[in-house]
């Protein structure tokens, strides 16, 4: 059992909230992607929080530098998580999640060209970081690259935290990755560039929530208390 979260990755602000207006109701939540929230900034964070009540909403800052002060207006603004580099100072990493505690919401620290992705994931959770983000790139997946060998490293860790998946996720190997340990799973491409985007974040969530039971609003409350 697993939420799903799409990523929305348009440059466009009334093309990202219409396709947002399409699928939010198939999904638990809304990926603003990194190219996404650079061009629109923190106007779109305000919109979809206003439109999307129900989801959840993610701001992929990857944010490298000043973490708390980088993430705090985007918490204001309405995100319930925001992304910090696995790469980053660890200083860098302990003011998002300090940020994020202290409204409440969540810090997930994106592993994306971490060395060392073992010690790197024990050290942010002993600081207290809410998700782990095993995260294959675009460039990475273009390269034949996929996230199941980093996800398999860091669930066999256990060490009590959300994990998120994205990196080329689709209807055919989402109960793979929702087996595999993933909390949370990524689809962006597999929805934006299907047919009938909604259809398929439908197909998508029935499969990621797949052995579920209370109810998604039910089951949300639980993962996000």
């Amino acid at each position: 059992m697993a939420l799903t979260q799409m990523a929305l990755d348009s440059l466009d602000f009334d093309a990202t909230v219409a396709l947002a207006t399409k699928v939010a109701p198939h999904v638990d939540i809304l990926e603003i992607g990194t190219p996404c929230i650079k061009h629109n900034g923190i106007k779109l964070v305000e919109t979809l929080r206003a439109k999307f009540p129900n989801n959840k909403i993610l701001v992929d800052l990857k944010t490298a530098d000043a973490g708390f002060y980088e993430a705090e207006p985007f918490f204001k603004a309405g995100a319930d998580i925001t992304t910090v580099l696995g790469t980053s100072d660890i200083g860098t990493i302990k003011g998002v999640i300090d940020v994020a505690n202290k409204y409440g919401k969540k810090a997930q620290v994106d592993l994306i060209n971490v060395a060392d992705k073992k010690a790197r994931t024990q050290e942010v959770a002993k600081l207290g970081a809410h998700i782990i983000g095993v995260h294959t790139g675009l460039d990475q997946q273009a390269a034949g690259q996929t996230p199941f060998a980093d996800l398999a490293l860091v669930a066999s860790l256990n060490l009590g935290v959300e994990i998120s998946v994205a990196g080329g996720v689709k209807a055919s190997t989402t109960a793979q990755v929702r087996d595999a340990g993933a909390s949370i799973i990524v689809a962006g491409a597999a929805i934006y560039g299907a047919a009938d985007p909604a259809a398929s974040a439908a197909e998508i969530t029935a499969i990621a929530h797949a052995g579920k039971s209370g109810g998604l609003f039910g089951w949300l409350k639980g993962l996000f208390s």
